[in-house]
């Protein structure tokens, strides 16, 4: 067999984002449906931590401590900016919190830096959004920390649904999800944020915001769109909205 290797131009130059998932992250899959084909994802985890999901664990997931570990543990793959993915872990303890834990990622070595919940803040403010509905999957306590969060940074949260689980986040089906988007929407919102990195949701935002005709964000889209704007890529996958601000 005669071939012409100079024919072949790749493999396509990689370009990586590192991120650091909680322990039970399991929406790997969702998540590479977020970025381009020139992108791979690195992925390190926050230490195992034997408690539901709750105020608890998401101040266990956000140790500073944990974050700085896993981020050395995915630098020598050359990631340009490194994603804290966990939305429950970066608005816990407020914004001033939120904004030390991308410092904590980038004194470890990290080119750029980026939180889900910073994510979450960069796109209200890009939207110049100040009215909220919110669905999570969290406890009502915790909830209410997304909800302090959002007022933090000038934000009204107008309605609120939740769905109460200690685990298993990933398993809830698309029909319940919907139906819960759709019941915690309001008519003062301007938009609706889905909370959690470990919620499937890619598959309805497009046919959400086409029902309800505002903004369906959502906790991965968010962050992906963060860290492909720091590399000044173009937004992959479903949002009108965010494709109109990139």
């Amino acid at each position: 067999m005669d071939l012409d290797f100079l024919a072949f131009e790749g493999p396509l130059a990689q370009r990586g984002i590192g991120v650091i998932a909680p322990f039970d992250l399991a929406l790997e899959r969702e998540l590479w449906r977020w970025v381009p084909m020139e992108v791979s994802l690195h992925l390190a985890r926050t230490p195992y931590e034997p408690v539901p999901v709750s105020m608890e664990m998401a101040q266990l997931v956000s140790d500073s401590r944990h974050l700085a570990t896993a981020t050395r543990d995915v630098l020598h793959v050359e990631p340009e900016v490194v994603a804290y993915l966990c939305t429950s872990g970066s608005f816990v303890n407020g914004i001033d919190y939120e904004r030390s834990l991308t410092k904590a990622i980038c004194d470890a070595g990290a080119p750029d830096a980026v939180t889900t919940s910073g994510a979450l803040v960069e796109v209200l403010h890009q939207l110049d959004l100040h009215r909220v509905s919110v669905l999570t999957p969290y406890d009502a306590d915790l909830t209410g920390k997304l909800h302090d969060f959002l007022g933090e940074v000038g934000v009204t949260t107008v309605s609120s649904d939740h769905l109460g689980l200690g685990g298993g986040i990933w398993k809830v089906s698309y029909r319940t999800i919907a139906e819960r988007i759709l019941a915690a929407d309001h008519r003062d919102a301007e938009a609706i944020f889905v909370s959690c990195t470990n919620l499937p949701t890619f598959d309805l935002i497009e046919p959400l915001e086409k029902a309800l005709g505002k903004p369906v964000l959502t906790a991965n889209q968010l962050t992906m769109w963060a860290c492909l704007r720091r590399m000044q890529l173009p937004i992959v996958g479903p949002g009108q909205w965010l494709r109109e601000v990139s």
